[in-house]
């Protein structure tokens, strides 16, 4: 900017100049005129006014240079003035632009820190908010445990009590019976000595065979077991389970039992009752018909909990392929009838409890005190016992 502004005042004194020496051959052609003119005026007298009028040239070319100098430092300053002017306002927009920068960095910076910390608190619920749901899923669970063998419990004190209750009745039941048999027993009439002993030799070859029979069963029972697991059959297969418990402590009590066979009155009570079975006629005492009875029972209730078995495990109705029908000796001690004639009448119970249990209903028999049994009408007209007394 400077070296602009002393050209221009180069350019100014030499214009000045060049004026002053335009008007010196002006001044010079004036003056041959006037002293043609004046041809008559002394010499004396031209020398003065010469003098002054160069003086007067000099002093205005003076004042010329003056004002002229004047305006370039007039020009100068104003310059000057413009630039530290822009220099000032560019200083100024330097400084306004790096301050906005400044807060931009400083908001950017703020809104990175307020992210940040929205960030961190947003995590810190999160893992609040995960921390409570695993709390609450781990009460839970534990409130559902808790609940499960408290239920557990209750289940269990229910089939103890039911356990206690059935047996109760059971032993009432048999004490009736027994009262029942000792006063038929003094009523019923005997059978010779003879018949007596054919009686009880036949019935302990039963007994032989009916362990043999039982000793067998856990083979068949386990690869029983094994097909029911491979069908996926859960119900089926705790209901097998529960049967095969039920033969052990028949076995068990068969194995430590020591029976009087004298002193029985089964072994010496005559016939009172004759039934038909397969075109042909069998005779029995009570003893024996009460095994029949029992039998018809029992097979009714386990068909019963093998159809409810199947229904539960969505498979097609076949009670032929349970392992109970096959076996059929459920409840069976071994004494007084055959095992194939307690056999035949399990299977008989069985059919129709399958079919109730099946399709969830009582179309032969109930429900009483915990268990099932077949109606007296159904058991009679399968029994059809004739009395021969």
């Amino acid at each position: 900017m400077k070296p602009n502004r002393l050209n221009r005042m180069a350019v100014l004194v030499i214009s000045t100049m060049s004026l002053a020496g335009m008007s010196i051959p002006a001044n010079a052609q004036q003056q041959p005129q006037e002293e043609q003119k004046q041809p008559h005026k002394q010499p004396q007298q031209q020398e003065p006014s010469q003098k002054q009028s160069e003086q007067e040239q000099k002093r205005r070319q003076q004042q010329e240079q003056k004002r002229t100098r004047q305006q370039a430092q007039e020009e100068q300053r104003q310059q000057e003035k413009q630039s530290q002017e822009k220099e000032r306002l560019q200083r100024q927009s330097e400084e306004d632009q790096k301050r906005q920068q400044q807060q931009q960095q400083e908001r950017a910076r703020q809104q990175a820190q307020e992210e940040q910390r929205k960030q961190r608190k947003e995590s810190q619920e999160k893992e609040r908010l995960q921390r409570q749901s695993e709390e609450d899923q781990k009460r839970q669970q534990q409130q559902q445990q808790e609940r499960a063998r408290q239920q557990a419990q209750e289940e269990q004190r229910k089939q103890q009590k039911e356990s206690q209750e059935k047996e109760r009745r059971e032993r009432q039941s048999e004490q009736r019976d027994e009262r029942r048999e000792r006063e038929a027993e003094q009523q019923d009439r005997r059978i010779s000595r003879q018949q007596q002993q054919q009686l009880i030799h036949q019935q302990q070859g039963e007994v032989k065979q009916y362990r043999r029979y039982l000793e067998q069963q856990e083979s068949r029972a386990r690869d029983q077991a094994e097909e029911l697991r491979r069908q996926n059959r859960l119900a089926q297969y705790r209901y097998q389970e529960e049967y095969l418990e039920h033969l052990r402590q028949q076995q068990r009590r068969l194995r430590d039992e020591r029976f009087d066979y004298d002193r029985d009155p089964y072994f010496y009570a005559a016939p009172i009752y004759r039934y038909r079975r397969d075109g042909r006629y069998y005779e029995i005492n009570r003893y024996g018909a009460n095994v029949l009875r029992q039998a018809l029972h029992a097979g009714y209730a386990q068909g019963f909990r093998a159809g409810e078995a199947d229904r539960r495990d969505r498979w097609r109705a076949a009670y032929r392929d349970s392992y109970a029908y096959r076996d059929a000796s459920y409840g069976y001690r071994g004494y007084y009838i055959s095992r194939s004639e307690y056999n035949y009448y399990f299977r008989e119970g069985f059919r129709r409890g399958y079919e109730d249990g099946y399709d969830s209903r009582y179309r032969y028999g109930r429900y009483a005190d915990g268990n099932y049994f077949m109606s007296d009408n159904i058991l009679s007209q399968i029994l059809n016992f004739e009395s021969i007394r």
